[in-house]
């Protein structure tokens, strides 16, 4: 075994960091791993290279690695297709070991590669630390240990931020148990839970179950955003500072405090500088982000976008940072119901090109958006996932490409669409059932969205009321409220009217706490 043999020989190795939160969990995963078999191996001998961007694989590191020249390199969520790397490191007697689930051609002669998409390893939905983690039980069995589950809040945390389905069984079981309260054990995982209790405990993400540190929801909202602000929007000080928080034998360092207004000298415990760090980094970028939605939004009625079947967005260089592309993609595609691209002008051998972030729509039946780029004029590249990924496409094709796209998706609505789970009367007694959906949290999550249910009722001047911060709210005859938050001064006009109305609200079930008694409760 590579990392075995490593080990024997005394000699280094080197890790690449993927950049994302599956890539840090599972680098992190990994050391954690091996620093607990090796600690004094892993202390002299093991380095790793955390990229200054948003880049993957060994295109952008393979001169420091070639300068390092490690025995080993050891790859966690990434560069299955980095053949060509591969084989400049093997010429070199470099010993390359990924460990990835990301979509290749095929497997590279010049590396080991255990991949669960190239191989028949049936759960297709397991993330790259999913990946290291059954590696690392590998090593268990042959060292006779058992040190894996010891690092399950990892799986768990980097499973729910690569978006994995939880229609898998494994998935699914690899997220509950990670975030089990007796399985939080990593420092990172442990304090961001800590400082966002508060949020966590709310009826949208707590979850039923007292032994659930975090729902897979809570997680989602709570805790892979801070680490994907850092990994798009971070310096590479402030990067190298968040994975290290992840390291158990690094977490609880001394360092130097940079809190306002410390004292010269002063010192804190690295995790506590990494989670203020992350806050910090995060709402940095929620402010640019923003700034971005607001600039997107007049493009779109501006260039009568939506008469597309996609919203192709073609920027000049410097107009959105190349690092929030892919969440302002994420945001306008939920919003508007249809596949968007976020794309950047640049030059690509000698070509003028647009290239950025894709995400698809899966709610209208497209189930890979890559595939319908695939066969697209002008299109230099489609790399990642099936709905998530990096795109080229050639200046001069541009109009060639809109026209194909909405042939290919011709048969397909971009009319708003509201999925329900239950359709209920205003003179049905559903209380029970929407409490019990109301505790369903532990199960939302990719793939297996929050239960909505649609209700018709009648709005009258004896059963409507305007509350703090115009909430509307709605009280009907079997006892059920309905409540909708920041209503528009239209909405509470149009509800004030003599006579009534009568309405169609499509809503979220709550158990609303009041007075220690629980009362079923809907949001529209």
């Amino acid at each position: 075994m590579a990392i075995i043999n490593t080990v024997k020989e005394d000699a280094d190795a080197l890790v690449i960091i993927d950049c994302d939160c599956d890539g840090y969990t599972s680098a992190a995963l990994l050391i954690n791993y091996l620093y607990k078999l090796f600690p004094s191996w892993v202390v002299n001998h093991l380095d790793w290279y955390m990229h200054d961007s948003k880049q993957h694989g060994l295109s952008d590191c393979i001169d420091f690695v070639l300068t390092r020249n490690p025995m080993l390199v050891i790859c966690p969520d990434s560069s299955s297709n980095d053949y060509s790397y591969h084989k400049i490191l093997a010429d070199k007697n470099i010993q390359v070991l990924v460990l990835d689930h990301h979509l290749a051609d095929h497997i590279s002669e010049n590396a080991i590669i255990i991949n669960n998409q190239l191989s028949d390893y049936p759960n297709k939905e397991l993330s790259g630390v999913g990946v290291v983690w059954q590696f690392c039980r590998y090593i268990d069995t042959w060292l006779n240990v058992h040190y894996a589950d010891d690092f399950i809040d990892l799986v768990a945390l980097g499973n729910d931020g690569d978006m994995m389905s939880l229609k898998s069984l494994e998935t699914r079981y690899l997220i509950t148990k990670g975030f089990k309260k007796e399985n939080i054990k990593n420092p990172f995982i442990d304090y961001m839970l800590d400082k966002n209790s508060f949020p966590l405990s709310k009826a949208d993400y707590v979850s039923s179950d007292s032994s659930m540190s975090c729902t897979s929801i809570g997680a989602a909202f709570f805790i892979v955003p801070f680490v994907n602000a850092i990994t798009r929007s971070g310096t590479l000080e402030e990067k190298n500072l968040l994975f290290n928080s992840m390291l158990n034998h690094k977490a609880f360092e001394e360092v130097l405090s940079n809190k306002r207004g410390h004292r010269l000298g002063e010192k804190e415990k690295l995790i506590l500088q990494a989670i203020r760090t992350v806050t910090n980094v995060k709402n940095r970028q929620t402010r640019a982000e923003d700034t971005g939605l607001a600039m997107l939004e007049k493009m779109i009625e501006t260039n009568h976008m939506l008469n597309h079947k996609i919203l192709l967005f073609l920027l000049e260089p410097g107009q959105i940072d190349s690092e929030i592309r892919g969440l302002i993609a994420n945001k306008f595609m939920a919003k508007y119901q249809r596949p968007c691209c976020l794309l950047t002008r640049t030059n690509r051998n000698g070509k003028e090109t647009y290239e950025g972030s894709m995400r698809g729509y899966t709610k209208t039946g497209i189930d890979s958006f890559k595939e319908v780029l695939e066969q697209c004029p002008g299109i230099t590249y489609v790399e990642g996932h099936d709905n998530a990924a990096g795109v080229g496409i050639e200046a001069n094709h541009i109009e060639d490409f809109l026209y194909r796209i909405d042939q290919l998706l011709e048969d397909v609505s971009v009319e708003p669409i509201y999925r329900i789970d239950y359709d209920f009367k205003e003179v049905d007694n559903n209380n029970q059932r929407i409490l019990e959906i109301a505790g369903m949290n532990d199960y939302w999550g990719q793939d297996i969205d929050r239960a909505y249910v649609n209700i018709n009722f009648k709005i009258t001047s004896s059963n409507f009321q305007i509350m703090k911060s115009n909430t509307l709210k709605f009280n009907l005859p079997n006892g059920l409220s309905i409540i909708k938050f920041n209503g528009t001064d239209e909405e509470i006009a149009q509800f004030t009217t003599t006579g009534y109305l009568e309405l169609n609200a499509i809503c979220k079930c709550n158990a609303n706490q009041w007075n220690n008694n629980i009362y079923p409760q809907l949001i529209m």
